[in-house]
């Protein structure tokens, strides 16, 4: 996932609203295709057949895909900016630069953390599962 939504908000911010529908639909189709990370770490989340050690790790599964989505939206939020800055010159451009930022830094800074939390998934960490109960 990481690697196919890196460096889109940067590539849409030299491109034109034009050409960022076509980088749009491009990063579309490789998300789309499948996620290999994610597919493994699902394989081997469920591979005991056990619910429990499937759901051990659901906070960072749950985290990994929260963080695919916001990518969606971040990548809708700079498309949007691009376009409307593109139809009306007197838009902000301040406000559009601050938008393709925090897109850009949302790319760098946070979307890596899929890999990280996927795979503590797919090695079936049972480091929290682990702990007694009284142990809190």
């Amino acid at each position: 996932v990481a690697a196919a939504f890196a460096g889109v908000a940067p590539a849409l911010a030299r491109v034109g609203a034009s050409r960022a529908a076509g980088a749009a639909e491009r990063t579309s189709a490789r998300a789309t295709d499948g996620d290999p990370a994610a597919g493994a770490a699902t394989h081997a989340a469920w591979s005991t057949g056990q619910p429990g050690d499937a759901l051990a790790n659901a906070v960072p599964y749950m985290q990994a895909f929260g963080h695919t989505v916001l990518a969606w939206i971040w990548l809708d939020v700079a498309f949007a900016s691009l376009v409307s800055q593109e139809a009306d010159a007197t838009k902000s451009v301040a406000a559009g630069a601050g938008r393709l930022g925090a897109a850009r830094y949302f790319y760098q800074y946070e979307l890596p953390k899929i890999a990280a939390w996927l795979g503590v998934v797919e090695r079936r960490d049972m480091t929290c599962a682990d702990f007694p109960e009284e142990s809190f």
